[in-house]
């Protein structure tokens, strides 16, 4: 009898242990299943917003870059003299030479009557557009016109448009196609499904070529009740299956949607659910490896069996080696990402440079422009004095020349020292002084336009701290715009008033024909000069001078006609300038 009392309490013993395992394992199963699902799903999601964000990036960029292509255009001498004169010969391959830099889909060129008289696709010659949209409200508009228009054999055309003036009438419009279809051929390299809707609804751009042109509710359709029915029992049987957002061609997917930054449009994209239900199964089935490993080791214990245990031991490692296998190669895997980032930061790197090269370059390009020409006039005046053998007063003008020289040098410096980000180091400025220098530098241009100045200055100093080249500089920019401004008129004149107060305020003020546009003065490159008068940088430059400085640089039009350019800098009183 206690040999079989043994064996039964044994048993009990076995069978109560056996129980414990089980309620272990399905307990730790249920609870990794919904913690994993939560997480991994929540992972792909940030991913598919992340992707979103990458790609509407990109696509913002590449309107962004053509909306500008036809303010260019527009001010091109070459298609406005072919559209005076009549004569498109050349018309043609200019525009072809111009897709090749800009990246655009075609360009076309239409004259007032909407005909096509040049363009980059050489079968659109001699079609008219008179009642195309993008033809229409370019006529309408004085700006760039954003056009999406329906394509016969489905899809879409994305077009910027911009009628071309000369003295006061209409020439044509010039049409820039956006090419978005390559990113519709980029999208669908991937697993999910991707779509743009405009602020409408409407879906303009899909990887589902079938989707364009309807709402996402017509295109993402329920299932029919035969596999809802069908989809039901899979759930029930699958316990890993997730809530879905949306179903695509009967399976579930993750509805993600951001807004594009581009008149109300949208970009939607529908992920499948299988990366998820692969992550966690395989956690699970590791999961319950391990209890199946486990329960094994356990009748290994009681049964006392060599063999199984030499075969379990084998198990174990074959499954050890697979999983270093896959380790390794993840590492392999991983390594290769971090090789291929790096690659791309050194390019991104190698970008922002020739950015901040050719940024540097074209300010150099306009600040030296000045000394040189004033240079230009004092080498002119001494050459002309040492003829009359007045040698002392061509000494003048060399003395003249080489602080000119100086100063070309100072704004090279100061443009090595911006690149370099370093720390600016500034000094008391008298503001009087500095304007005395800035008229010097003026006074070649002020005799040839015979502009009269008019000076109100205070008895005092006026102080300032910051550094006194860069407050010439802006001064220098302020003067020549208004002596620019009066090119037109019979009288020109320019008033300078110096005040302190809470600032120093000084106050450039002409009688010209006043500002246009008081919205986009001082952003770069923006001018109203003729080609090869400026390049619309002195203007920015002066307002990021300013700021630098703390103070701020402002611009009106007079009641009595004219401009008023202030520049107000925070006030140094003389003590402290003493000091």
């Amino acid at each position: 009898m206690l040999p079989g009392r043994r064996e039964s309490t044994g048993g009990w013993r076995f069978r109560v242990l056996l129980f414990v395992v089980l309620v272990a394992a399905v307990a730790t199963v249920w609870v990794t299943n919904r913690l994993l699902t939560d997480r991994f799903t929540e992972v792909t999601r940030n991913r598919a917003e992340l992707r979103l964000a990458l790609y509407g990036g990109n696509l913002v960029s590449e309107l962004r870059r053509n909306s500008i292509v036809p303010q260019l255009l527009a001010r091109d001498p070459t298609l406005i003299a072919a559209l005076n004169s009549k004569d498109f010969s050349q018309s043609t391959q200019r525009l072809i030479s111009f897709v090749e830099e800009i990246g655009a889909a075609s360009l076309m060129l239409l004259d007032s009557s909407g005909r096509t008289v040049a363009a980059t696709d050489r079968s659109r010659l001699g079609a008219s557009h008179r009642g195309d949209p993008y033809f229409v409200d370019a006529l309408r508009s004085n700006t760039t016109v954003f056009s999406v228009i329906p394509r016969d054999a489905g899809g879409y055309r994305f077009t910027y448009s911009r009628r071309l003036d000369s003295a006061g009438s209409v020439l044509g419009v010039i049409v820039v196609e956006v090419d978005l279809q390559k990113f519709e051929r980029a999208w669908a390299g991937i697993s999910d499904a991707m779509m743009v809707a405009d602020a409408s609804g409407t879906i303009i751009l899909s990887t589902e070529s079938r989707w364009r042109g309807l709402t996402e509710s017509e295109a993402v359709q329920l299932q029919p009740p035969r596999n809802a029915i069908e989809r039901a029992i899979r759930a029930t049987a699958d316990w890993t299956a997730l809530p879905a957002d949306a179903y695509l061609r009967g399976e579930a997917v993750m509805r993600t949607s951001t807004r594009i930054p581009f008149r109300g449009w949208r970009m939607i994209s529908f992920s499948t659910y299988e990366s998820v239900r692969e992550r966690v199964n395989g956690v699970l089935a590791l999961e319950i490896m391990g209890f199946a490993l486990l329960l094994a080791g356990g009748f290994y214990v009681l049964n006392r069996r060599t063999a199984l245990r030499m075969a379990l031991f084998e198990r174990e490692s074959a499954e050890l080696r697979l999983l270093n296998a896959r380790l390794q190669r993840e590492i392999a895997e991983r390594e290769r990402v971090q090789e291929n980032l790096a690659v791309a930061e050194q390019t991104l790197a190698q970008s922002s440079k020739l950015a901040a090269l050719g940024e540097m370059s074209a300010a150099v390009s306009h600040e030296l422009n000045q000394p040189l020409a004033a240079m230009k006039t004092y080498l002119a005046g001494a050459r002309l004095l040492l003829r009359r053998n007045r040698p002392e007063e061509a000494l003048a003008s060399f003395g003249r020349i080489d602080a000119l020289i100086e100063r070309m040098g100072a704004i090279t410096r100061q443009l090595k020292s911006y690149a370099r980000k370093g720390a600016e180091s500034f000094s008391p400025v008298n503001m009087g002084d500095a304007l005395a220098s800035a008229l010097s530098m003026m006074e070649p241009q002020l005799r040839q336009r015979q502009v009269q100045i008019t000076q109100i200055l205070p008895d005092e100093p006026v102080w300032v701290m910051g550094d006194r080249m860069r407050i010439e500089q802006v001064m220098v920019n302020l003067l020549r715009n208004a002596i620019d401004a009066t090119k037109s008129m019979a009288e020109p004149e320019v008033q300078i008033i110096l005040a302190a107060g809470e600032t120093a305020t000084l106050t450039v003020r002409d009688n010209g024909e006043g500002i246009e546009d008081l919205d986009a003065l001082f952003e770069p490159f923006y001018t109203t000069k003729t080609p090869g008068d400026g390049v619309g940088l002195g203007l920015a430059i002066s307002s990021g001078i300013v700021n630098d400085l703390g103070g701020r640089l402002t611009a009106r039009n007079a009641h009595d006609g004219g401009a008023v350019f202030e520049m107000q800098l925070p006030i140094l009183d003389g003590m402290e300038a003493a000091e």
